[in-house]
């Protein structure tokens, strides 16, 4: 994963969050296609994830499903190939990235043991496992990579300045994530607390996508996720 040196403000000019956004890529691409292929079996789609239930309609069976995905995965093979990122896949990238994830993982568990004990006796089942990889993977796309540096974008052109800009994107993608959690006819009941803790969630997870790279925040999320799944 390829560092930059630290800025003085939390929003340096054309920074989306640190690390090569292509290396991440490279590196929650596994976890995507275990989430893909797996939500046929589990039956669950993550509520992030419009794309999924938009492919899955147009195609009309698990057959025409699996060959998309299998076109897909051979294209990003031959793109890494291309490109000449196979080292990122090495386990000298990788498993840094997962053992520093798996610390804000637990991290965040630790100072989040109200709602954990709220969750206890769910159980870690395939769906729970399925729900995590796509939790992870959608979430952290749509709503650090999309949403919060889109905003930190939008603001920066105004008059703000910088670090408050980066904080109103922080709060308010954060915001927005623990929002979608109730949004829906599958969403949860809503509480202050649910909405409370899920913002600051987010706001963990904006720091280490924005400090350290969309990958790591990724499994940073899948690992907290199972670990909930664990309790």
């Amino acid at each position: 994963m390829s560092r930059r040196t630290a800025p003085a403000s939390p929003v340096p000019a054309g920074s989306y969050g640190h690390g090569d956004v292509a290396t991440s890529l490279v590196l929650i691409f596994p976890v995507l296609l275990a989430y893909e292929i797996g939500v046929l079996f589990a039956g669950h789609v993550n509520g992030a994830d419009v794309v999924t239930r938009a492919l899955f309609t147009a195609v009309g069976s698990r057959g025409g499903y699996l060959l998309v995905h299998a076109i897909i995965a051979l294209a990003f093979l031959l793109w890494i190939r291309r490109e000449q990122r196979w080292p990122t896949l090495s386990l000298e990238i990788a498993a840094p990235v997962m053992m520093e994830a798996a610390i804000y993982a637990l991290t965040l568990g630790a100072v989040s043991t109200l709602v954990v004990e709220k969750l206890l006796g769910l159980g870690l089942t395939g769906a729970s496992v399925i729900s995590a990889l796509g939790a992870g993977v959608h979430e952290e796309i749509v709503f650090r990579l999309a949403l919060m540096s889109g905003a930190v974008a939008v603001l920066r052109r105004s008059s703000l300045p910088p670090r408050l800009a980066f904080v109103l994107a922080l709060v308010g993608s954060a915001l927005l994530f623990a929002a979608a959690h109730h949004a829906g006819a599958h969403g949860e009941p809503y509480t202050a607390h649910a909405l409370a803790y899920r913002t600051v969630a987010g706001c963990v997870f904006g720091l280490v996508f924005w400090y350290r790279s969309l990958a790591h925040a990724v499994y940073a999320h899948v690992l907290y996720d199972l670990l909930v799944a664990l309790s």
